[in-house]
């Protein structure tokens, strides 16, 4: 049996996760997934301003606190945390170890190869058009505005990072349930066309991947009722040989395994539940069979698999103008209605000012933002709203002049604002998402495995 916990969900979760796990109980590999679509964009531009920068900066100094434990208990750790940058993530981590005290007793495997953009026009002028996977629509025409392309990465080069020794694996855009199912393939020496093992190590990735949603965070189903999140137990999958595999968390930490978390993890983001495809294997997830174990066990067994398709999954990110938003919050009497008032009054200065947006949002959170705009209106003993107006345009000095006008309104407008947060709405550059399909034969040849010693 093989243990793996999850200890990151993204970028920004809880920082005292990992040390849990590490500290809470017996575990033999730790995965850390801090990777989303926008992610890569910010860690583009973090690094063209500085050539040392685009990868998670939390992590080298969570590991500086875990990494002689890790040593001394043969912990591995599995992370995409290396973002943009995986070499510069390594040479952190090293340093990191180095702090810990732990020189010369760790290896640390760099997985790169995912990052296109070097390669994006050489590319687009062979004949890959990177067509965008919803509309169709090619890439050349956007090509200039492209911040990031990175290619979903699967098992494969961590496995051979770890039999190569690594006790730490860093890695640029690999795919979230790679992190957990390349330890099971290490391990236990699946072959690479031993598709229902994989798919398996695939689901437990994706039980995995969110951190805390699994084991009672973010959870749908009587969530009043999950114990202690202020120190939730994030999930670990116990594996073995055969596929099957447990889902618990640590004894004496707060959160909930059972039936309805686990079924709520494997339904998020969820398309053809009976093609999640992989780049090493397209799952069945419809053949998935669950089972209360225990106490904060749920077991998991019948997953099938097929074969993996010619392609690879590109993460495009390109620039798609600008956006500002603006937020005001109102008091009773009649929140609302001065709300409503004082859209309609910033709306007839940016017209006199001539200027025009390709989309203006007006929402009042507390009443119409969560779930869209209500029928009638709202109750007027309403005890406050918050005025939330957002614009969107390809003109920076638009956005910049609507910035100037929601200030004004505290004292040319209706009456009783109160709460005005975060001053002067701060313009910024809209990153919008392009999936694209690649053929793997292009990509998989550039794959590389370097190792910096601690």
């Amino acid at each position: 049996m093989i243990r793996v916990a999850s200890g990151q969900g993204f970028w920004g979760d809880d920082l005292e996760a990992p040390v849990r796990q590490v500290e809470g109980g017996p575990i033999d590999y730790l995965m850390l997934d801090y990777l989303a679509e926008v992610t890569m964009s910010i860690m583009q531009k973090q690094r063209s301003r500085d050539a040392a920068a685009g990868y998670a900066r939390d992590f080298a100094g969570l590991m500086e606190r875990i990494f002689p434990a890790c040593v001394e208990r043969g912990i591995k750790v599995v992370t995409n945390a290396g973002g943009v940058n995986p070499r510069e993530c390594a040479r952190a981590v090293a340093a990191a170890g180095q702090r810990a005290g732990v020189e010369g007793r760790a290896r640390i495997g760099v997985v790169t190869g995912d990052d296109l953009m070097d390669r994006l026009d050489h590319l687009l002028a062979a004949g890959h058009p990177l067509g965008n996977m919803d509309t169709g629509e090619p890439l050349l025409p956007i090509r200039d505005q492209v911040r990031s392309a990175n290619v979903y990465l699967g098992a494969r080069p961590i496995v051979e990072s770890l039999a190569r020794g690594a006790l730490v694996v860093v890695t640029g855009r690999s795919t979230d349930t790679a992190l957990t199912y390349a330890p099971l393939m290490h391990e236990f020496g699946w072959a690479r066309d031993a598709y229902d093992l994989q798919a398996s190590g695939v689901v437990a990735g994706h039980i995995n991947e969110c951190g805390a949603q699994a084991s009672g965070g973010n959870c749908l189903a009587e969530w009043w009722a999950v114990p202690d999140l202020a120190q939730v137990g994030f999930p670990i999958i116990e594996a073995a040989p055969d596929g099957t595999f447990v889902v618990t968390k640590h004894p004496g930490l707060g959160g909930a395994v059972t039936l309805r978390t686990v079924k709520e993890q494997i339904l998020y983001e969820m398309g053809d539940p009976a093609t999640y495809v992989t780049p090493d294997v397209t799952a069945d997830f419809t053949t998935i069979r669950l089972s209360e174990e225990g106490p904060d066990r749920v077991g998991v067994r019948g997953i099938r698999g097929r074969p993996p398709t010619p392609f690879l999954k590109v993460s495009i990110a390109y620039a798609a103008g600008y956006k500002a938003v603006g937020t005001l919050v109102y008091a009773w009497p009649d929140a609302a209605a001065k709300a409503r008032a004082a859209a309609a009054i910033l709306r007839q200065r940016l017209d006199r000012l001539g200027l025009t947006f390709e989309r203006v949002l007006v929402e009042l959170v507390g009443w119409d933002s969560a779930h869209g705009t209500l029928a009638g209106d709202p109750p007027p003993d309403i005890p406050e709203v918050q005025l939330r107006v957002a614009v969107r345009s390809d003109d920076r000095g638009a956005v910049e002049r609507f910035s100037r006008e929601i200030a004004p309104l505290v004292l040319t407008g209706p009456p009783s604002v109160t709460g005005f947060a975060g001053g002067r709405p701060r313009v910024q550059e809209i990153m919008a998402y392009w999936p694209a399909l690649i053929d793997r034969s292009v990509v998989e040849p550039g794959l590389s495995v370097d190792f910096v010693e601690v």
